[in-house]
């Protein structure tokens, strides 16, 4: 298995791009957030990858990130996420939105990637809940505690938007209680 390419970068063709290790060529799907950080043509550039044999094709995808590379492999076990669709959530969000996403439970996030309908988003949070570390969402979107995590499911569950809930519980005291968390949360919507 191909788990490391290191060369020139000699072409970008979003999302695919050549790779010359020593003389040979290598084709690598990219996701668009690896796409970005590429080098210049020309220069040196080194990949973590991830090589896929079917039937009618051996395919390399390329990541910038081991724990890009990680969240790949999580995505392509869920039953029917094959490699493009594990690509297209990776450039249409980045792993730390994809893992805030799973741990709220956010259906409606993953739907906003192209080819990812309804049913297909709530089976990658199900699939993914508990094995998207907690430790790659971004820092400070995420509840702080139980009791904030707590609270900010009691807004959902009133029926406030995603942006709404975190917007309040951002304005919460770090150390305040469910029920406190909820009236306060509740008083600064009303407003």
């Amino acid at each position: 298995m191909i788990g490391r390419l290191s060369g020139t970068l000699l072409e970008k063709n979003p999302p695919q791009v050549l790779v010359d290790c020593n003389g040979v060529g290598y084709e690598v799907q990219v996701s668009m957030s690896t796409f970005y950080n590429l080098p210049q043509l020309g220069e040196k550039v080194a990949l973590l990858t991830h090589f896929v044999v079917r039937e009618d094709a051996q395919l390399l995808y390329g990541f910038g990130t081991a724990v890009e590379r990680e969240a790949f492999r999580e995505l392509i076990k869920i039953s029917g996420v094959g490699p493009r669709t594990a690509l297209a959530v990776l450039s249409g969000m980045s792993v730390g939105e994809l893992a805030q996403a799973v741990s709220l439970q956010e259906a409606g996030r993953l739907v906003k990637v192209p080819g990812i309908g309804k049913k297909t988003a709530e089976r990658l949070l199900l699939e993914l809940k508990g094995k998207l570390g907690a430790d790659l969402a971004q820092p400070g979107a995420q509840p702080g505690s139980d009791a904030q995590a707590d609270i900010l499911q009691a807004l959902l569950a009133l029926g406030y938007s995603d942006k709404e809930a975190a917007a309040a519980l951002k304005a919460l005291p770090k150390d305040v209680g469910v029920s406190e968390g909820i009236k306060l949360a509740l008083k600064a919507l009303a407003k």
